[in-house]
């Protein structure tokens, strides 16, 4: 933020590209691997013993998609996606500037979340482990969509620090839900290809928000009815997450 404010956002798009280049690219190709036993690791839960592979389905999306199951993970991650980066990414700093932040209290804003979305994915996993996929998942868009729906009566820089913890804590909470209940419903060894899919719904949630949110601007002059009207539709994920049979 403190680049494009004083170099213009053209320097800090730069600077992320090298950042991508020179250090996360490095890393990724030193320490990253297709399967734990190539770092000489187990998998995380494994026991030890040696599990007979099953082999992809040819067609998995063919049974994927007759399945109701299928579509109620799609259309909830879809509304994850609507409700998180085509919104807040793409429309949060505009409006806290509008309401008065200053730029870079909303980028801090913004890295708390980061920030607090760290704690709570992993915190996810955890209770996923524990308590199952479904309610856990259901929680998350109910806590989301509650506080998409306060945030135009944010006004003070406490405010809105505590919403970026309580938001960021469910930001990508979701996922490894998410994930774990396609595993569960299609097989580990269908997965990638499925919850592929579910993903891409993901982001056509997240580019219907990103255009809906500044039109809806356009119209009315501010954010206040694309944050409330995401938050109604967190809560109808919520709805559809209940319904998921395991």
């Amino acid at each position: 933020m403190s680049l494009n404010i004083h170099l213009g956002w053209r320097v800090a798009t730069l600077f992320i590209v090298l950042l991508l280049g020179l250090v996360v690219l490095p890393l990724i190709i030193k320490f990253m691997a297709n399967e734990p036993g190539t770092k000489g690791m187990q998998a995380y839960g494994a026991n030890g013993l040696v599990e007979p592979l099953l082999a992809p389905d040819p067609k998995p999306m063919r049974l994927a998609m007759a399945s109701p199951q299928f579509w109620l993970l799609a259309f909830s991650f879809g509304i994850c996606g609507f409700t998180t980066s085509g919104l807040l990414q793409t429309h949060l700093i505009s409006h806290g500037i509008e309401h008065g932040f200053p730029e870079m209290t909303m980028a801090v804003s913004l890295g708390l979340m980061g920030a607090t979305d760290i704690i709570g994915t992993i915190l996810s996993g955890w209770l996923c482990d524990r308590f199952g996929k479904r309610w856990p998942l259901a929680i998350y868009y109910t806590l989301r969509g509650v506080s998409l729906m306060l945030l135009p009566y944010v006004e003070s820089t406490g405010q809105l620090m505590a919403f970026s913890v309580v938001y960021g804590l469910n930001w990508l909470s979701t996922v490894p839900a998410t994930s774990a209940l396609t595993a569960d419903l299609f097989g580990k060894q269908n997965v990638g290809v499925v919850f592929g899919w579910i993903c891409f719904a993901h982001q056509v949630g997240a580019a219907l928000a990103s255009y809906g949110a500044g039109y809806l601007h356009q119209l009315v002059g501010n954010y206040s009815m694309a944050f409330v009207t995401s938050g109604l539709f967190a809560l109808v994920a919520t709805g559809l997450v209940v319904n998921i049979r395991t």
